[in-house]
């Protein structure tokens, strides 16, 4: 039987345990330490690292649209966001852009943030004794 890492397991329960609006936060999050960790590798000029960082925030934003439900307007119009923050990602990684970064990285905090605030909405709705904030 293999012993796991404790923070792997810490983490690994951390999704299994987390609500949809959790989980969410939590791509948000990643999205945000892969496009640090693109601007770091474009300094040290690792264009492999910068490559796969990328990569990977562009997955996420990937996984983002698809949780968007597309028959409401607030859908519509974030998908319209996710994608244009998705082709300027591959712009990014194409041109090893830094203020193309910044940018996304600007969007995707103003969305995480938003985020945090709407589950902080909801958690005091749901323990207060009247449903109200």
């Amino acid at each position: 039987m293999a012993i796991l890492n404790p923070y792997q397991s810490y983490k690994q329960n951390s999704v299994n345990t987390a609500s949809p609006g959790e989980l969410t936060l939590m791509l948000y999050n990643g999205c945000l330490k892969f496009i640090h960790q693109a601007k770091k590798a474009i300094g040290e000029k690792n264009i492999q690292d910068k490559n796969n960082s990328i990569l990977r925030a562009q997955d996420i934003i990937r996984e983002l649209m698809v949780t968007l439900n597309p028959d409401i307007e607030v859908g519509k119009q974030m998908m319209s966001m996710y994608d244009y923050m998705l082709r300027r990602l591959v712009e990014a990684n194409i041109k090893n852009d830094l203020e193309i970064l910044d940018e996304v990285e600007g969007l995707v905090t103003e969305f995480r943030d938003t985020w945090k605030q709407v589950i902080q909405i909801n958690r005091q709705k749901q323990f207060s004794p009247d449903g109200r904030v």
